[in-house]
């Protein structure tokens, strides 16, 4: 069974709160991270927080929230073992596993309703990486290797 770790801050933690109690009710296990309630906090702090606890436990999936996603996924990313994919529909998050193994799934609690962020993190919950084409791609996020551009003057 796979566990997950959950993040937010202030503007996620009522999201976090639904989507912990859901996957509760799957059997999964579930760890609160925080933030607990609306008293404003800082969502770096919270992303490093959750690279911290998927850097100890590498077979864990993470979940990151707050008000739109963008700030704590771009807080997660930070971290070379994080791939942190916000996303607002079931497409995207099927992809987020299916082709780039995702480990962390971003959600913005002021910009996607409960219903389809519950369902893209049970399709994100499901999900395996493909691997074959897509395993190189991933290799090279972590040795990149730019394109010669020509640079028309």
């Amino acid at each position: 069974m796979k566990r997950f770790y959950a993040a937010s801050d202030h503007a996620g933690a009522t999201l976090k709160a639904e989507i912990i109690e859901h996957l509760n009710e799957q059997g999964f296990e579930v760890f609160d991270l925080g933030s607990d309630g609306t008293k404003s906090v800082d969502y770096p702090d919270y992303g490093a927080t959750l690279a911290e606890a998927l850097l100890r436990d590498g077979d864990a999936l993470g979940i990151a929230i707050c008000g739109s996603g963008i700030g704590i996924s771009i807080a997660a990313n930070r971290f070379s073992h994080i791939r942190a994919a916000l996303v607002n529909d079931v497409a995207a998050a099927e992809l987020s596993r299916l082709h780039n193994d995702a480990n962390v799934i971003a959600l913005g609690e002021r910009l996607i309703d409960k219903s389809t962020a519950l369902n893209c993190v049970d399709i994100f919950a499901k999900t395996e990486f493909e691997g074959g084409r897509h395993s190189q791609r991933i290799d090279k996020l972590y040795d990149p290797k730019p394109i010669a551009a020509e640079t028309k003057l």
